[in-house]
């Protein structure tokens, strides 16, 4: 039988200034997967995401989303940024910052309501930290931080995920609880992608996997595509490094 693409990629190339990024990526994102997004410092990964987003401009390619423009599916979509792009100082709560997640369904003069409001608090009770609700977010630590803005994830509903480096500077218990959190949206059919670093757990977080240097290394199950070789491969200027030392 074959996949429900939510995610088509064609021919995708991204430069910055006059280095080039991102080369000539093709790629089929199935829906109902976790997908880790495997590679070294300056591989592109962040850049994919923000090329698939619609943040930067791209040179070339043509990117699809449930098989339309991403302007007309946005709704459907939440991004988790890496926690050094977020202004910890923004004077707002934890639970302003939920609430956040319904805003795209709301039109110019709409207000926030009482579902928004049951919505966003069953996401910080799903996170397990609606007693922050009132907290301001610059107070909190790392690992509370970033289930705030996974709790904004939730709120919106979204069908597509996006996470770059959730598991940056957080304790091994949020960890869990994240991981928990994308698997129960998995099985619900929802797609997530998620940018890792930590290859001893790729195997047990992630059912497929994108290894990425610039240009596409390979992608897919994770049992059938991660292995000693694919990774030398992905890290090569890393390893050639190491090698020296």
């Amino acid at each position: 039988m074959a996949e429900n693409h939510v995610i088509t990629i064609d021919g995708l190339s991204v430069n910055y200034g006059n280095k080039r990024v991102l080369t000539n990526i093709h790629m089929d994102i199935a829906a109902g997967h976790i997908y880790g997004v495997v590679g070294p410092n300056g591989a592109g990964k962040s850049t994919l995401f923000k090329s698939i987003l619609g943040l930067i401009e791209y040179n070339s390619g043509k990117i699809k989303l449930f098989d339309q423009d991403i302007k007309a599916v946005r709704k459907r979509i939440a991004y988790v940024p890496q926690k050094d792009e977020i202004d910890w100082r923004f004077p707002a709560t934890v639970n302003d910052i939920v609430l956040m997640g319904r805003y795209p369904f709301k039109g110019l003069l709409q207000r926030i309501n009482d579902e928004d409001r049951k919505i966003a608090i069953n996401a910080l009770k799903e996170m397990g930290i609606e007693e922050l609700k009132d907290r301001q977010i610059g107070a909190l630590s790392g690992g509370q931080q970033q289930r705030v803005f996974i709790a904004r994830a939730l709120t919106q509903q979204a069908e597509l995920f996006f996470f770059d480096e959730p598991f940056v500077g957080i304790d091994i218990t949020t960890e869990n609880k994240i991981i928990e959190i994308m698997r129960k949206l998995a099985n619900e059919g929802k797609t997530l992608l998620v940018v890792h670093h930590d290859l001893s757990t790729i195997e047990e977080y992630f059912d497929k996997v994108i290894l990425l240097n610039q240009r596409l290394i390979t992608y897919g199950d994770t049992d059938k595509v991660f292995n000693n070789q694919t990774v030398a491969e992905t890290y090569r200027s890393q390893l050639t490094i190491l090698q020296q030392i």
